[in-house]
């Protein structure tokens, strides 16, 4: 079954049953922050030449296209509505990436 990365954030109780752990990132959160943590570890002071921000953007939209569109078995309006995109903002996208 798929799990929704929103979904999956769940405060933990204590034994008391009323307070929340402070661990309530979703596991895609968590994910990215590993990610980055390890990015900026391994670059150490060097710059990222077009931003940080600009290519974490471009590295994570390919792989984020191509798993929703084939989640939906490749229906582009299925995957936009997912995405909250529009079917043409996809389209334009998909080709820049030459995912068509």
């Amino acid at each position: 079954m798929p799990v929704n990365a929103v979904a999956v954030a769940v405060a933990e109780t204590t034994k008391q049953g009323s307070s929340p752990s402070t661990s309530s990132q979703s596991a895609l959160s968590e994910c990215v922050t590993r990610t980055v943590r390890r990015y900026l570890a391994d670059i150490g002071d060097t710059l990222c030449a077009e931003g940080l921000h600009a290519l974490v953007l471009r590295e994570v939209e390919v792989p984020l296209l191509r798993e929703v569109l084939a989640f939906h078995d490749g229906n582009q309006s299925r995957a936009a509505s997912a995405l909250g995109i529009n079917r043409a903002t996809l389209r334009k996208k998909l080709a820049a990436h030459g995912l068509l």
